[in-house]
Parts: structure tokens; C-alpha cells; sequence
């Protein structure tokens, strides 16, 4: 299958056009005329994966943050990136990235699924689509049943496969109304504060973003930027085998990049 009709598909589910100005998504190295036989799925490119992409024998990687954000000034064994871009090069890997397109189409939804978040509702609005359709960040909404902030904590622990979760707020308050932005999503605070969240659970939270949240009455769960993502991974290898069968799938391994020590 050429790499062509690949972007093809990709794009009409998930257009490079609804990523954010700052994004950078789409074919970041490679050919579009490349024959693609194996697809090797990641969150990021580092060494690791793309010498997993290369173990595999993957033509594509596909992963959600893009290796490219910034113009390299040079490509070489020095730079971390460099390595990285040297090595997808070297071993024919063409490279793909969806990033905020992913997380506006599909990721917020997942991350409510998770939550048992009922009926839910755009938490940061971005721009509206051509259908007239309402598109953005995050998903806000109330929970199938009140929990304690400290119940609610564990069922985030439990549904997003972390070995802890930092909270910030009253563990004995009830929670009723909750939202969600995966990643580092801290710009989401005024929007959750806005629509009566009680607690947002999202990664990357601060010390003092924090405190000022919990001041303004939002309790927040920091469940890691990469606990609140890697289920890209699992959507994606699935998407490929329903949509695509013809392509073989291998996947990065889900592991948690930092270690908890008590």
C-alpha cells in the first residue's frame, strides 16, 4: 500500500487541518510514494521506539507528539532528536505525527469513556468545522455517581493504569461533575472552572497552578501527561487492523516513563 493512501485515510478521519497553529502533524520525514507493508505505533519518537520501529521492520511509525516542533539548524549523533531523525532515516522508517488533531477528534472522547463521564461536552471550544460542528479540547460532564474526591482519585488510578495519581483538593469531597484534558492541560483550569467541574483530570499540573485552582474551588487530579495519552496506542493499533487490514501493526510497549518510590 502506498504511503499516500495512508495520509489519505488518516487525514479524512482525523484532518491535519484541525491541529492548533503551533502543532506540527502530518508527514514529518519520508515519501508518500513509499510502499508501507508494517505500521509500528508509539506515543513518542525517542531511541528506544524508533529502534523498536526498526527491530519490527516497520516502513511507517506513527505517534502522537511530533519529534519535529522546532527547525533543526542540524541533523547529526550529538543531538538527541538528530539521533532519532538519523535513525528513522537510515532504517527507511517514513514517519507520521497526529497530535492536537488526535486529541480534538478522538482522545478527549476516550479519556471520558474511561472516566464514565455520561453525555459529555467540549470542554475548551476551538473553532467550529464546515458541518457546523463544535470542536476542542477536553470533555466535561457528570459522573454516572457521586464520589469522593479520594474514590474518584482511585478510579482514575485504576481506569487509566497508573502506579499513583497526585490530588489536589479535599479527598472527602463529593464529586459530581468532572472533566478531563489529556496531556499537559492546564489552560483548561479556567474553562473547568467556568462549567462547574468540581475536579479536572488532566497531567503536567505545577505547584502554584494548584494552589490557585483549589483556591477557585477545582480540585485537580494529575494523572501524568503520558497516563493520560498512551491509550492512543491501543486506539491506534485497532484502528489500523479495522480500517487498514492489509498492514501489519506492532506496537511501542506501555510503560510508564518515570518510577514511583516510596
Amino acid at each position: 500500500m502506498k504511503l499516500r493512501e495512508i495520509m489519505d485515510k488518516l487525514d479524512g478521519d482525523f484532518p491535519i487541518a484541525y491541529a492548533v497553529d503551533w502543532d506540527n502533524t502530518g508527514l514529518l520525514t519520508g515519501d508518500e510514494n513509499a510502499d508501507i507493508k508494517k505500521v509500528y505505533i508509539a506515543l513518542d519518537v525517542t531511541e528506544e521506539t524508533a529502534e523498536g520501529a526498526a527491530k519490527a521492520g516497520a516502513d511507517l511509525m506513527v505517534t502522537h507528539h511530533p519529534l519535529l516542533f522546532h527547525p533543526l539548524k542540524s541533523v547529526n549523533e550529538q543531538d538527541p532528536v538528530g539521533r532519532c531523525v538519523r535513525r528513522l532515516i537510515g532504517n527507511g522508517i517514513n514517519y507520521y505525527a497526529m497530535h492536537t488533531n488526535f486529541d480534538i477528534v478522538k482522545m478527549a472522547d476516550l479519556n471520558a469513556d474511561d472516566l464514565k463521564i455520561e453525555n459529555p461536552e467540549i470542554l475548551e471550544e476551538v473553532f467550529t468545522d464546515q458541518e457546523g460542528k463544535l470542536r476542542g479540547f477536553g470533555r466535561i460532564g457528570n459522573l454516572r455517581e457521586k464520589l469522593t474526591l479520594h474514590d474518584f482519585a482511585q478510579a482514575v488510578n485504576s481506569a487509566m493504569l497508573l502506579p499513583a495519581v497526585r490530588v489536589y483538593g479535599n479527598p472527602d469531597q463529593m464529586i459530581a461533575r468532572a472533566a478531563v484534558s489529556s496531556g499537559s492541560g492546564k489552560s483548561s483550569i479556567p474553562s473547568a472552572i467556568k462549567k462547574g467541574a468540581d475536579v479536572l483530570v488532566t497531567g503536567d499540573i505545577d505547584y502554584h497552578t494548584a494552589l490557585d485552582a483549589c483556591a477557585a474551588g477545582l480540585s485537580l487530579i494529575d494523572a501524568g501527561h503520558y497516563g493520560t495519552e498512551f491509550i492512543f496506542i491501543s486506539y491506534m493499533k485497532k484502528y489500523f487492523e479495522r480500517t487498514l487490514p492489509e498492514l501489519s501493526v506492532e506496537t511501542q510497549a506501555i510503560r510508564q516513563p518515570y518510577t514511583v518510590i516510596t
